[in-house]
Formats: structure tokens, C-alpha cells, sequence
């Protein structure tokens, strides 16, 4: 009998999921969005061969040489092993080398070649239009609400990842850490 009420009472308060329920949430419409985001950096940046993964290490690297691939997964967001195949593939390419850190020889040092520093000059413009082309449909004042928003999403949440990003110590300063977002970005 009790579970026939609980039954009834879950049926009762419950309504079924529709389509336009699925459309409207948050998780689906953020993983559409990043469908779409690389999607729109495959197509632009297919000439250089460069996926959004690679093109986030190649500007660590280009930003904190000599970081190592621990604090680079950290920085970007991804796990070692991940992060492992992404700089083997770069570095199979040319564009980046690891060395041995003078301080500590087992901590391999991550720099870029000169034709790392090259290909991301000649694909600077192809970066620019991805990001033109996905904030398209806003309007100015739009497009910085809806990127402030995204920092205080990313920045708030950010240790619910299971891969949160760390900027690295070194480097030039950063605007907009993820690690750090302001609450007050938008």
C-alpha cells in the first residue's frame, strides 16, 4: 500500500520531460555550444591542422615557457594523460620540444620551436574569426554580458570539474583567469 501512494504521489507531481524541456537546459545547451565552438575552429583553423586543445598548450607554452606537462594539464583544463598526447602530437609536428629542467633532470621543461612561434602568427586571424563567427548572433553589449557570464560560471564552478584549471605562476599577467573569474565579470 505505501508504495502504491509513493507511486501515485511521484506520477501525480511528476510530468512528463518534453523536447522543449531537454532544448532549454543549461548541460545541453552549453555541450551544444561547444559542439558548435569546435565546429567553427575545425573549419577555420583547418589549415594549420590545429584542434582547440593543441591551440590552448601552444599558448601556455608560447606564454610560460618552460612550464612542465603537469602544470600545463592544470592549466588548460585537462588530465596528464590527456595533456600527454596532445604535446606528443605537437611535438611529432615540430612545434614545441621538451627539455630537461637544469633544476630537477626528471621534470621535462615544454618550449616552443620557432615554428610553433610561427604557425601561431600565421593562424592568429583564423583564432580571431572562431571567436567573431561564434559570438555573431550578439549584439556588443551582448556578447560581453554572455562572456562575463561565462567567466562567472566557469570561475564559480570551476572546482566542480573534474580537471579545474590552474593558471600557471609564470608568464605574463592574465585577464579573465578561469581559476579566479570575478563574481562581478558580466
Amino acid at each position: 500500500m505505501v508504495h502504491a501512494i509513493r507511486k501515485y504521489t511521484y506520477s501525480a507531481m511528476a510530468r512528463p520531460i518534453t523536447l522543449d524541456d531537454l532544448y532549454a537546459r543549461p548541460g545541453f545547451l552549453l555541450r551544444r555550444a561547444h559542439q558548435i565552438a569546435v565546429g567553427i575552429f575545425v573549419d577555420e583553423c583547418a589549415p594549420y591542422r590545429l584542434t582547440p586543445p593543441q591551440h590552448s598548450t601552444l599558448i601556455v607554452i608560447g606564454h610560460c615557457p618552460g612550464i612542465d606537462q603537469a602544470a600545463l594539464a592544470r592549466a588548460v583544463g585537462f588530465d596528464r594523460a590527456t595533456i600527454g598526447h596532445v604535446v606528443e602530437g605537437l611535438e611529432a609536428r615540430g612545434l614545441l620540444r621538451r627539455q630537461n629542467s637544469q633544476a630537477d633532470k626528471r621534470r621535462k621543461m615544454l618550449v616552443l620551436t620557432a615554428q610553433g612561434r610561427s604557425l601561431m602568427r600565421r593562424a592568429a586571424s583564423a583564432i580571431e574569426r572562431t571567436s567573431d563567427r561564434l559570438l555573431e548572433p550578439l549584439n556588443a553589449s551582448d556578447r560581453r554580458t554572455f562572456v562575463g557570464f561565462l567567466l562567472q560560471l566557469a570561475g564559480e564552478l570551476n572546482e566542480s570539474s573534474r580537471s579545474p584549471v590552474i593558471a600557471p605562476a609564470v608568464g605574463e599577467p592574465r585577464r579573465g583567469r578561469v581559476s579566479g573569474a570575478s563574481r562581478n565579470a558580466a
